[in-house]
């Protein structure tokens, strides 16, 4: 019997060779109909066979392409339109976009095996793509996903890439950034002596630089790398001291999945990573040492190439292992526009590699991880970005605006959560512009009026992002506690809105409910009845303030609060800089000094004991070369770490680790307890307020959970008891991840009315 349905597809099925792929199923089951873009969606309507239409929803439901993600599927009746055929129909826009953006897609091994064939009409062509991979929220101008919305519409497609573009058999059928030599952009290479060269010349050039140890500013995907030789010592160092990096790490790209494996240890999680379409920098246990590479640290973050350029410079012979970081002065913002990069990078870059296409928008690498626990995204960015994060409750538009450092926004539309690329730190001004594009970026891509949506900010009052949030002409504006968005995030990420757990959010800072500094936080409850503060770390002091978390030696200084004298003696048994000094006579005149929980502070003050007395050029190095070093001892004793029920006590803890120290116990052994011992408190005040409330979950949350070390005794001690630990995976623990649980925590107060 023939009927008619009309069907909506719902999630990331735009940009992702979705309708093509439609149009010749229906066609293998004798079809007819049409499939278009809709606002919220795909739409078809299709005609036939009641069998063959059932094994066609059936057949496009469980075998989507491989980078579509169906979110939700409706289907109804409809009317016999009488279509002779099947077609793919223009796009339509009427109402607000709830389709999802697709975020960037590592070149495919189809464009790859044309890229080397030497007869192919694309023949080491840099910027190949198709329906199933290359550029998407880095082109993406507006919605619909088209190719006049895109950074291509400078580029008329040629007569043969036409054909292709409307052919639905075709890979690149509504590919919207195809292109190939005769009618795409180019990239060219210009280098101080002022030559210049186009399309191979430039990329065989440019591996040839690299060979002699030149620093390259290369244009990528969404923004500059600096690159350079990773095993040419003398270049790494040179790029460190241009760039002025300090000691942090760099994240390498290497030729092939071999060259890595020489590199790190890679399991087999770890290898999917690496070769998923998303290709993240995959951070892991290094096996060999690149000196200036990352020092002081026994990881490296290991990328493979995810563009056709970088493809074709190893196929030019560019050293087999590059250092590929993010072009720009230290901690600023990743550059993405040609002039700015010429200008910006002079004296940094020997040469630069421009392609002509232009980037719409700033994207970093992402960076992720396997913990104990599985993988975790660090940083959420390229490959992961704008995709939904989660599903929240309510109809009205939540926009979240994150926490000051490593920020990210959140825009709730439909109940779909999409965070935005990490922004970056927001003192930064290149990144404070950043976050602000990116906020009237989604609102003006989702058609999201402001005076319709819901604001959530941090409730720190000096926070630039707080600032620009109360300043937005909204429907209303909602505060949320630092710590409680930290726990929400995960329940988010779980859609555990409603689970009652026990929250553990250890960070360096969050503003506290009583203006203290918080950051070492146990609360019970849930998302939606709220998480009330149930234990925290005994109360320290932070001598100076921000400064106290650029200098391990002040913030140790606050935790002899009530012992100076203690203080003072150690400082000279160890022989500390006179900082040291300073800062004890300012917590005990309590000038500039104020009240802290932070467990992060405690692992700087730990790290300042065990040696690290200089300042930190980048935020958190001190408790990572505290965890480096760690990891080389054997565990051989528990420090006490009291609970009582209301705070977990640091003094034990630290003046333990001062007797051994003066005793001459090698560092890394204490290093070691430190870290056994921290988790041992966690995991006895979590069992104590989980039998206390009859809780059996724990959410981790928060920088300090990037802790490998910790991480694997905690779930060594976890295994042991009945208790269920949920932890970050697709969003970050660390700031990152803020967005998401302010967004989290409005969603269920506002679904409530």
């Amino acid at each position: 019997m023939k009927i008619a349905q009309r069907i909506r597809i719902y999630g990331v099925v735009q940009g992702v060779g979705f309708r093509p792929f439609v149009f010749r199923t229906a066609k293998r089951w004798g079809l007819s109909g049409w499939v278009r873009n809709g606002e919220s969606g795909v739409e078809i309507h299709v005609e036939g066979d009641a069998g063959s239409i059932q094994q066609f929803v059936r057949e496009i439901t469980e075998r989507p392409p491989a980078s579509a993600k169906i979110i939700h599927l409706e289907i109804k009746d409809a009317a016999i339109q009488g279509a002779a055929d099947f077609e793919i129909s223009a796009s339509m826009r009427h109402d607000r976009p709830t389709v999802h953006i697709p975020a960037d897609l590592a070149v495919c091994s189809a464009c790859l095996s044309e890229l080397f064939d030497p007869v192919n009409r694309r023949y080491l062509y840099p910027y190949i793509n198709c329906t199933d991979c290359g550029p998407r929220y880095t082109v993406i101008e507006r919605l619909p996903y088209d190719r006049p919305y895109t950074t291509m519409r400078a580029w008329p497609m040629c007569p043969a890439c036409s054909a292709e573009y409307h052919d639905p058999a075709d890979r690149r059928f509504h590919a919207q950034p195809t292109a190939c030599p005769e009618c795409g952009p180019h990239y060219y290479v210009r280098w101080q002596e002022g030559g210049m060269y186009r399309d191979e010349k430039a990329i065989e050039k440019t591996a040839e630089l690299l060979r002699t140890g030149h620093i390259v500013a290369i244009k990528g995907l969404g923004g500059y790398h600096l690159a350079c030789d990773a095993e040419n010592e003398e270049a790494v160092w040179e790029l460190r001291r241009r760039k002025r990096r300090g000691e942090k790490p760099f994240a390498l790209m290497v030729k092939d999945i071999e060259t890595a494996k020489t590199l790190i240890d890679i399991s087999a999680e770890e290898e999917g990573l690496l070769t998923s379409s998303a290709c993240p920098i995959v951070l892991a246990r290094a096996r060999r040492l690149l000196p200036g590479v990352a020092p002081d640290n026994s990881d490296l973050g290991v990328m493979l190439p995810y563009t056709p350029l970088h493809h074709l410079l190893f196929h030019f012979g560019a050293p087999h292992v590059l250092v590929m970081t993010s072009a720009n002065r230290s901690s600023e913002p990743i550059i993405y526009e040609d002039d700015k990069a010429i200008k910006a990078l002079e004296g940094i870059a020997d040469a630069w590699l421009i392609g002509e296409r232009p980037i719409a928008r700033r994207v970093d690498d992402s960076v992720v991880r396997v913990s104990p626990f599985g993988p975790t995204v660090l940083r959420r960015a390229r490959g992961y970005a704008p995709l939904p994060a989660a599903q929240l409750p309510g109809d009205r538009p939540i926009l979240a605006v994150g926490s000051d450092l490593k920020n990210t926004v959140t825009l709730v539309v439909n109940g779909q959560a999409i965070i935005s690329q990490h922004l970056g730190d927001l003192m930064k001004y290149e990144a404070y512009m950043s976050f602000a594009q990116t906020v009237y970026d989604l609102l003006s891509m989702y058609d999201v009026p402001l005076g319709e949506t819901i604001v959530a900010y941090d409730l720190h009052p000096d926070y630039r992002s707080t600032a620009f949030a109360q300043g937005l002409e909204a429907y209303q504006h909602i505060g949320i506690q630092h710590h409680r968005a930290h726990v929400a995030s995960v329940l988010a990420e779980r859609n555990a809105l409603d689970k009652r757990v026990i929250g553990v959010a250890f960070d360096g800072t969050g503003f506290g409910d009583d203006g203290a500094i918080w950051g070492g936080e146990l609360f019970v409850g849930s998302a939606r009845k709220g998480l009330e503060r149930r234990g925290h770390l005994r109360y320290a002091m932070l001598p100076g303030g921000d400064a106290a978390a650029r200098m391990p030696i002040q913030a140790l200084a606050g935790f002899f609060v009530n012992e100076p004298e203690l203080a003072i003696n150690i400082g000279k048994r160890l022989s500390l800089p006179e900082r040291f000094f300073t800062a004890v006579k300012m917590v005990e005149k309590q000038l500039r000094t104020f009240p802290t929980t932070s467990v992060g502070r405690l692992f700087d003050a730990a790290a300042a004991l065990l040696g690290f007395t200089g300042s930190i050029s980048f935020e958190g190095q001190a408790a990572i070369w505290l965890e480096h070093l760690a990891r080389t001892a054997p565990l051989e004793k528990v420090y006490p770490f009291p609970w009582d029920g209301k705070e977990l006590d640091y003094l034990p803890l630290l003046k333990e680790m001062i007797e051994d120290r003066l005793n001459g116990k090698d560092v890394a052994v204490i290093a070691r307890a430190f870290h056994r011992s921290v988790a041992e408190g966690v995991f006895r005040s979590v069992r104590s307020l989980g039998a206390a409330y009859g809780i059996d979950t724990v959410v981790l949350s928060g920088g300090v959970f990037q802790n490998s070390l910790l991480l694997a005794d905690l779930k060594e001690l976890f295994l042991e008891s009945d208790m269920h630990v949920w932890v970050s995976e697709g969003v970050p623990p660390n700031d990152g991840g803020i967005s998401l649980g302010q967004a989290a925590l409005v969603a269920v107060t506002n679904s409530m009315h």
